[in-house]
Parts: C-alpha cells; structure tokens; sequence
C-alpha cells in the first residue's frame, strides 16, 4: 500500500488534517509526490490548451473578419459545451483502448478549450471598429494583412480573456485523467476515495484550486502586458463615456 494512504480518516476532515496532509514532507517526495503531480496536470493543460488554440485561433478570426460561417461558430460552442467531459474520456477510451489513454484525455480537453477560445476570437475580431479596418483598406492593405496586423492586436484582451477561460477550464476538468490511469492532481482524489483517506481527497482539491488561481493571476499579468496601453486607454475612454451617456438617457426617460 502506498504509505500516503497508510492514514486513514474516518467520518469528516477538518482543517487541520489537511493541513498536516499538505505540509507532509512524504508527499513532496518520491514519484507520485505533488510537484510530480502538478507537473503532469500542467502537461494536460498545456498540450490541450495549446492544439485548441491552433484550431480555434485560425478559425475564429477567419470566420470574425469575413463574417462567413458565424452560424458554426455559434452551433461548435454550443454543442462543444454540452458535451460531458468524463463521459466522453470513457467512450474514447473504449474505443481506442487504455494504451492510447493520453490521446483519449487530450482529445476530450481539447473539445472543452475550443469553444471560449473560439468564441473570444470570434467576438474581439467582430467588435473592431468596422471604421479603423476601412482606413486599413483605403491604404491598400490585404485581407490577410488587415486580419493579422491591424484587428487581431485590437481583438488581442478578448482573445486572452477566451485563453483564460479555457485554461482555467481544462485545469478543473484535467482530474478526469485519474480514472483511465494517468496521472495529475486527480490521483489524490480518486486514490483518497479507494483508500477512504479524505485527507488526501481534501488535499487533492485545494492543490486544483490553488493552481487554478495562481494560472488565472500569471494570465492576467500576461494579459495586461500583451495588450498595449494606448489600446487599454481607448477602453478606458469607451466605458467613460457610456457611463456618463447612461445618466442623460435616464434622465431624458424620466422626462418623457
């Protein structure tokens, strides 16, 4: 038996008890210890996040600057977020057989990360001021030059924002791959529920949700780099002056 459920805690668990699971020095260590572990969890992530990008990215601003297929961006979010992640983890695997477990988990987060990928890239394109990418043509710019070097930096913080949605997502959903034997941070939640060690299924989910947090701060330091402050300040101006439009219309309302 693994000495990390050698501790078996009956009835509830408190807050002390998962404190002593993750201040344990036993599970730092040795090849199922928590940095091994948030390790494989960021691999998941990072490889689904990454082939969801390359198909999503492409496809959105395509789809954002001509304005064509909108329907199937509508229909591939939609059905895409309806799909049930474990349930279609299980079907992949029975279909492609426990040896290609890792293929079968990538492919059911890649299916979750596409859609606010999609769905960012689609909606930032769309917003751009229809005036700016007119300039864009008027000064003899391509197709493909106006998408890439005048509306994607423009669409870039709902770009990032779809990017963070669709981490933070996969981070959550990535404990599936603890129950077709892969590794992660779900290891201690399914392990702790075979071994009745709660401790560890408590420690499990507070490691998700801390590295959930700490992945959404590092994107938005990345977020606030990426997107240059003259664009951040022409925001800032934008929501000034809806804000102080609202009053007058209320107001004129109240006239009426």
């Amino acid at each position: 038996m693994d000495p990390r459920h050698a501790r078996r805690e009956q009835g509830g668990i408190g807050v002390n008890a998962i404190w002593a699971w993750l201040t344990d020095p036993l599970n730092w260590s040795g090849y199922a210890g928590i940095p091994v572990r948030i390790g494989e969890h960021l691999t998941y992530t990072a490889i689904a996040v990454l082939i969801a990008a390359v198909i999503a990215l492409p496809l959105g601003l395509y789809v954002g600057h001509t304005g064509r297929g909108s329907f199937v961006v509508v229909g591939v979010v939609n059905s895409f977020r309806a799909l049930p992640e474990l349930g279609l983890l299980i079907l992949l695997v029975l279909v492609m057989g426990v040896a290609l477990a890792l293929q079968a988990v990538t492919i059911a987060l890649v299916a979750l990360a596409i859609p606010p990928l999609l769905a960012g890239t689609y909606s930032g394109v769309r917003n751009v001021d229809p005036e700016v990418v007119d300039a864009a043509r008027g000064m003899g710019m391509s197709e493909l030059k106006i998408a890439l070097t005048v509306e994607l930096p423009i669409a870039l913080p709902l770009i990032i924002g779809g990017l963070r949605a669709a981490t933070l997502q996969v981070i959550a959903t990535a404990t599936i791959a603890a129950y077709v034997t892969l590794g992660g941070l779900g290891r201690f939640i399914l392990d702790g529920l075979a071994f009745h060690d709660y401790a560890s299924m408590a420690g499990g989910a507070v490691l998700i949700a801390a590295l959930a947090i700490v992945v959404e701060a590092i994107l938005t330091v990345v977020q606030r780099l990426a997107v240059s402050p003259g664009l951040r300040t022409a925001r800032t101006r934008r929501r000034a002056t809806r804000a102080s439009s609202e009053p007058v219309a209320e107001a004129a309302g109240a006239q009426a």
